[in-house]
């Protein structure tokens, strides 16, 4: 009875769902989100708080909404910029009558026009020690000067660095200490947005609960840890909807090619963390699209394809290939973890397609190393020999460590979130070393916990994943280069010599076949060295409503809201 009762609800939930334009007439977008941890761009470092800065900042550049390959193209500037012959110089012009938005911080609380010296303002940001920005390794070492600026340690914005500079008000010009053929695409990424100067002023440590930039949207609400709400920017400059599109997209195009961006007027973001609350929030019309949760998946997508009941109830599916990987991470730093044996017994205990199985409906593909399929670098034929569950295996590399069936071996500890699905995860994880002798402790932290753990290198192993910042593998590289160890990006505190040579060489190498070969070598390098445990590649399966219209999942562009609509 109570069953047939559940049932009933969940039907009866689809059917009323709440109106998408409100009594005023203003069409409302109903999201959700978890894990932000707040505004300010310099900290937009997991998908959470990007999607909620990009609402309201903006950068130089952004991705084209409807083409793949993806393709960058000018946001703030007024076109892609002028690059010196060296490859070292790129020239920005801004686009002129661009606002803030209105703010205490401003003169009579007006919002002023964005000038070139924002964005030197906010790269410095970047740079400054006392802020910690994670977001440092996308320019450590690359602009000319920024890096001696930085170690004065003084956050002293008044004083000049050569290689960032403001031309005139509108004119924006970079010099970099060698080629670095990523650079326009740190350009688009949140942590590079312009951010005003008198607000980060006025507010100073509670900046980052503030919300003040050029975007499509203003924040009028934020309850922390339950809502956001936001309304559409009535200063918005003339930005359209586009008239280009991949084939695959041409509908859009059709519909709403060259209409006003954005296109709804309201959103409004709930706070859910617990993936069934978003499920039934989701069934009850209360969100308009959905990560679809692992334990509702057999029951919304029948071979690979969305079920009938679901689209009787008008309910659309979107699959998209993420580039990402996720993984379990080594601290070297602690010397058992040192030992390379170690590091395998533990990889070859793992049951990588159960795991997949388990918690992502078998949708994953199996990491055999860093780079995930879809980026140059990545081999589709090769099998990692230390991965797939072997425990015999495992015990002879145990063995080999001076553990013989782990005998002996200190208890070993492996952090991640405190979610729900992670605290399965690392439980699942805990019980298959368990049966090769390998004693673990789990600790499940809340995100700013897990943080500093990780920063204090508290850690041994932690469970972590990569959605990809930009489409190239050196994205996913940089995570296992030595310099970049905590604060930076990489977990692991890897630091292979040959490694970090070949990464150096790369990252000063456009595009071509023999970067391509460097990559290969760089992938079977960290392969065999199992810095960390390859879990998998994920892809994403999105549930959206009838009334939502043009909704496309994107690894990079974060403020996709924008472009999407709801109709009655």
């Amino acid at each position: 009875m109570k069953f047939t009762l559940i049932v009933f609800s969940l039907l009866l939930a689809f059917s009323c769902t709440k109106k998408r334009v409100n009594d005023s007439g203003k069409k409302v977008l109903r999201v959700y989100t978890q894990d932000v941890q707040g505004f300010d761009p310099v900290y937009a470092a997991n998908v959470s708080t990007a999607k909620e800065v990009a609402k309201v900042y903006e950068g130089l550049l952004e991705y084209h909404y409807l083409k793949r390959p993806y393709e960058l193209q000018a946001n703030l500037a007024t076109g892609m910029p002028e690059v010196s012959k060296d490859g070292l110089t790129f020239t920005f012009k801004i686009k002129k009558g661009v606002m803030f938005h209105d703010d205490a911080s401003f003169p009579k609380g007006v919002g002023r026009e964005l000038v070139a010296k924002d964005f030197v303002f906010s790269l410095m940001r970047i740079a400054d020690k006392k802020l910690g920005s994670s977001g440092w390794w996308l320019f450590d070492k690359r602009i000319e000067g920024l890096n001696e600026w930085r170690e004065k340690g003084e956050s002293n914005y008044d004083l000049p660095v050569s290689g960032l500079k403001a031309i005139d008000s509108h004119t924006l010009q970079f010099k970099l200490n060698k080629v670095y053929p990523q650079f326009m695409y740190a350009l688009a990424m949140c942590y590079s947005y312009a951010i005003p100067r008198e607000a980060v002023e006025k507010y100073g440590k509670d900046f980052p609960m503030k919300a003040i930039g050029t975007g499509p949207f203003i924040l009028k609400e934020y309850v922390v840890k339950s809502k956001f709400r936001y309304e559409k920017n009535p200063a918005y400059r003339d930005k359209f909807f586009p008239t280009e599109a991949a084939p695959q997209y041409a509908e859009f195009v059709k519909n709403y090619g060259g209409k006003k961006l954005p296109l709804v007027d309201e959103i409004d973001v709930q706070v859910i963390l617990e993936n069934q609350t978003q499920w039934l929030n989701f069934s009850a019309g209360k969100i308009d699209y959905l990560d679809i949760p692992k334990d509702n998946f057999d029951s919304s997508i029948i071979g690979n394809k969305l079920s009938d009941d679901l689209k009787e109830k008008g309910v659309h599916l979107e699959v998209a290939p993420s580039l990402s990987t996720y993984y379990v991470a080594f601290n070297q730093s602690h010397k058992i973890l040192q030992n390379l044996h170690i590091r395998r017994a533990i990889s070859l205990s793992i049951d990588i397609d159960k795991f997949n199985k388990l918690f992502y409906n078998g949708t994953g593909l199996t990491a055999q190393s860093i780079i995930p399929p879809g980026l140059s670098g990545y081999t589709k034929e090769y099998t990692n020999p230390w991965k797939g569950k072997n425990i015999a295996k495992a015990k002879i590399e145990l063995e080999k460590a001076g553990y013989p069936n782990g005998k002996g071996l200190p208890k070993i500890t492996l952090d991640a979130l405190n979610k729900t699905h992670h605290r399965q995860q690392s439980e699942y994880i805990r019980k298959e070393l368990e049966e090769a002798g390998i004693i673990v402790e789990v600790i499940n932290s809340p995100f700013p916990e897990y943080k500093r753990r990780i920063q204090n290198r508290d850690v041994m192993l932690l469970s972590y994943g990569w959605i990809g910042d930009y489409p190239d593998a050196e994205n996913f590289f940089q995570l296992l280069y030595g310099p970049n160890k905590p604060p930076g990006t990489n977990y692991a505190g890897y630091n292979d010599s040959k490694f970090n040579r070949l990464y150096e060489r790369s990252t000063v190498m456009m595009p071509s076949s023999e970067r391509t070969k460097i990559y290969e070598l760089m992938n079977m390098l960290v392969a065999d060295d199992l810095p960390w445990v390859y879990l998998i590649h994920l892809q994403e399966y999105f549930l959206f409503h009838d009334h939502l219209k043009n909704f496309l999942k994107s690894d990079f562009i974060y403020g996709f809201e924008q472009y999407l609509d709801v109709v009655r």
